[in-house]
């Protein structure tokens, strides 16, 4: 079992991937960073599981990346500069990991979502918070860039340029709230209903077609950077011939 997470598939489809270093704010360590490389994949090539949930621990959803206590492979500001190449890449291949997931992923952020945590949930397809949640990239006030792990690439995308430079240039804690009204989250949810309402959300999708919902996951994710109308429609065309036939498609249109 691993060590820093907590692998429920208690939900038939449905697999809820839960940080689990709550005293840290589950904030990312080496073995974090690594048991959760390693459980996406196995997650990813499971044709049993149509539905992800990410979601915190504890108190917090994800604090960032533990700094003082990562391990063997932390990197230091004077170490050479192809050493903290590499340190980086390797954090910033948790968030494509996440987003490459083929099964939509529901982000149920219970509390702080700060750096590498917010990379993460920037990652999900569809985004949750309690009341309690708070975001933010704290990055700038370190004196480093705040674009990171796709942060740059994915918060203008769902906030807009001017909100995503706002947040990234400033280092600013972002409420709940404000992030409900800005489009970061879909829904706000109190504290004891946001596992619940996740999991309605991730069983309503896991009952669908997985092939409906991947086909689905992959025209948003193209389409976002469709250079065109006409692309996007080219995708989308044959998607749907694609899933129109499928056994399961035909079994849904059949009379009942």
């Amino acid at each position: 079992m691993p060590e820093t997470l907590i692998v429920d598939r208690g939900t038939t489809g449905v697999v809820v991937l839960q940080l689990n270093r709550p005293r840290q704010l589950n904030a990312i360590n080496e073995v974090m960073r690594d048991e959760l490389t390693g459980v996406l994949a196995a997650t990813g090539a499971d044709a049993g599981v149509h539905a992800v949930v990410i979601t915190g621990a504890g108190r917090g959803f994800c604090s960032g990346i533990d700094v003082r206590n990562f391990g063997s492979q932390a990197v230091e500001a004077d170490d050479p500069a192809i050493d903290r190449l590499r340190f980086q890449e390797a954090m910033a291949a948790l968030p494509e990991a996440v987003r490459n997931l083929p099964q939509p992923v529901i982000a149920a952020v219970n509390g702080p979502c700060v750096g590498a945590g917010f990379a993460l949930c920037l990652a999900a397809d569809i985004r949750i918070c309690s009341t309690a949640a708070t975001f933010g990239n704290g990055a700038i006030l370190l004196g480093l860039s705040g674009a990171e792990m796709g942060m740059s690439y994915h918060l203008p995308r769902i906030v807009g340029t001017s909100v995503a430079a706002d947040w990234m240039m400033t280092g600013r804690t972002v409420s709940g709230e404000e992030a409900d009204r800005r489009g970061l989250v879909s829904q706000l949810v109190e504290p004891e209903r946001l596992g619940k309402r996740a999991l309605e959300l991730a069983s309503t999708i896991s009952d669908l077609s997985p092939f409906g919902t991947q086909l689905t996951k992959r025209a948003l994710q193209v389409n976002t950077d469709a250079p065109g109308l006409s692309s996007a429609l080219e995708l989308e065309n044959r998607n749907q011939v694609l899933s129109h036939a499928t056994d399961e498609a035909a079994a849904r249109r059949r009379p009942r």
